[in-house]
């Protein structure tokens, strides 16, 4: 099994996200070929709560121009995690 820590790579912090923890679903981005059970065990092993659904997809880069180059930006995956009733995951720790 491959380590936690190299599966869930940061949390992605908008404000679409930030409506989801209400709803106690978290968003993360993880690496391109975790599957849904990998990244159910890393989230579990990490933050020590249980996950009850995962869903992820695939971000397509965007073409961007910079001057007269045009180039893409990187393409990543998503994971958007629903925590069991009552389980939270603290980002922000104070």
């Amino acid at each position: 099994m491959k380590d936690p820590r190299e599966i869930i790579i940061r949390p992605i912090i908008t404000e679409h996200s930030y409506d989801m923890m209400e709803k106690n679903t978290y968003t993360f981005e993880v690496a391109k070929d975790a599957n849904k059970i990998e990244v159910r065990q890393a989230i579990e092993a990490i933050f020590d709560v249980t996950v009850v659904k995962v869903n992820t997809l695939n971000v397509k880069p965007k073409t961007k121009r910079v001057r007269y180059k045009e180039g893409k930006t990187r393409s990543w995956k998503k994971a958007m995690v629903t925590l069991k009733e009552g389980d939270t995951i603290e980002l922000f720790a104070s």
